[in-house]
């Protein structure tokens, strides 16, 4: 079988650029668009299209319980999916045709999520926000859980799934940056088109954008040139089940969960941290952003090396720790006053830069090890189960953050029930940023139980073989 170039891996990572857009867009706006705050409402005329506030049992919005069903829905579907793509008998490959239907589905289902249909507070715009949200993260997961598969199959020795991993590391960031940008356009656009269009429209682009992008890889890559795996015969429970029999992918597991619960409490809350904590224009939130990921990129050409010298495993235990030492920065704000809070915020964009680049890369690749060794040992071909699973972890860590962030966060303050606003307290915030540094070291401790060496030996031999291979253009 064919090798991937650098050029078909780079032609592959402009799958994740897409997904990672419209990803970004459900992250980044969702709220912004359906829950506007009270200066919104009343300097720039933003419609309301459900009903606001903390209305059900007194602590959940509307739109939270349908974003908690939809994340019930998506942990059944990121199995059952990875199933059906694992057991797949398809001539053109088990990945690629999931993803090729995908696609478009997804990129069009995640405008009209935006267009709820009724100009007021309505229960038709609740229906239409309930049906659209799991649509999205279905045809989300039709497409990620084949693609994060195809990591392990494409990569057939660990220099390929260290650049695979680069690459798309970059890309998503990149990706997620792009979802940012109607921040810009919506300001131009307002006055003309009103709060509704001027969002909408740059969704309209960046989700055309995104699909041509996630199309490039199943249109120009051919699965059966690059793969020769055999269907798995296992059923869904059975081959989730087997997966989480693999002790080793349980403490990457349990690892993983650690790190996005750290990474999602920190990213929720640094509109917060910009405006509360350090007393600044909330607008600098984009430039940390922004300045935190450029540098970050940075990094991303020496990670491979660092890996060959260092390993995977140590690695990742000093991206978990790094990121600890830039919360703990976070949560010295407050105790530390003396320092401006722009200083501050620079601080913590280069300490957490390098850990960002190491944990952004590694971790991908540690999944693809331990699926291909698995499948040495076992026979079976579970890498979509594999990456499903991580999936699974990361939405947990996501969710679990977000009750986290917003149950500590509002210590110290008295919130406003039928309002949208969300009121932060320092103390709150210093809490929250401790909380997060446990969650890293917790991580990282978890991770140490690791046993990269027996996993590593399990897939040496098959990958000399495999790297003796002539690369074919």
């Amino acid at each position: 079988m064919k090798r991937l170039t650098k050029k078909q891996m780079i032609i592959f990572a402009i799958g994740q650029l897409g997904w990672s857009m419209l990803s970004g867009l459900i992250n980044a706006w969702l709220v912004t668009f359906y829950l506007p705050t009270k200066n919104d409402i009343e300097t720039l005329n933003a419609p309301q299209y459900i009903q606001p506030g903390l209305v059900i049992l007194g602590f959940l919005t509307i739109l939270g319980l349908i974003t908690a069903v939809s994340r019930i829905f998506d942990a059944v579907t990121d199995p059952l999916i990875a199933s059906l793509s694992d057991r797949s008998v398809n001539k053109r490959g088990r990945r690629i045709p999931f993803m090729q239907y995908a696609a478009i589905p997804l990129s069009v289902v995640t405008v009209l999520l935006f267009c709820a249909p009724v100009e007021a507070i309505s229960g038709i715009n609740v229906v239409w926000i309930s049906v659209f949200i799991i649509l999205f993260y279905l045809f989300m997961t039709m497409y990620c859980t084949p693609y994060n598969a195809l990591i392990s199959e494409f990569g057939k020795t660990q220099e390929d799934r260290m650049f695979i991993s680069t690459a798309i590391s970059l890309t998503f960031f990149v990706g997620t940056l792009l979802a940012y940008t109607p921040f810009v356009f919506s300001g131009m656009l307002m006055g003309s088109v009103g709060f509704a269009w001027s969002y909408r429209i740059p969704f309209i682009v960046l989700a055309a954008i995104a699909a041509v992008a996630m199309l490039i890889p199943t249109f120009c890559l051919k699965e059966k040139d690059f793969v020769d795996t055999k269907p798995s015969n296992a059923n869904m429970f059975k081959s989730l089940a087997s997966t989480f029999k693999n002790k080793d992918f349980r403490v990457f597991v349990g690892s993983d969960i650690m790190y996005w619960i750290g990474l999602t409490l920190f990213q929720t809350g640094l509109p917060f941290f910009v405006k509360v904590s350090m007393g600044l224009d909330q607008g600098y939130t984009m430039y940390f952003m922004g300045g935190m990921t450029v540098l970050s990129a940075v990094f991303y050409p020496f990670v491979s090396g660092l890996v060959r010298k260092f390993g995977k495993k140590k690695l990742t235990i000093v991206g978990f720790l790094g990121l600890a030492l830039a919360y703990l920065i976070t949560a010295m704000i407050n105790i530390v006053t003396v320092i401006p809070g722009i200083v501050y915020g620079v601080v913590i964009c280069v300490v957490a830069a390098f850990p960002m680049a190491l944990l952004g890369i590694i971790p991908q690749s540690i999944v693809a090890d331990v699926a291909e060794a698995e499948g040495i040992t076992t026979g079976e071909n579970r890498e979509g189960m594999f990456f499903a699973a991580r999936t699974f972890a990361m939405k947990w860590g996501q969710s679990i953050a977000m009750l986290v962030f917003t149950s500590l966060a509002i210590i110290g303050t008295t919130q406003n029930v039928n309002a949208n606003d969300i009121t932060a307290s320092a103390l709150g915030l210093m809490i929250v940023a401790f909380t997060a540094v446990a969650f890293c070291v917790l991580g990282a401790v978890i991770l140490w139980f690791y046993d990269e060496k027996k996993i590593m030996k399990t897939i040496s031999k098959p990958e000399e073989k495999q790297a003796e291979q002539v690369t074919e253009q």
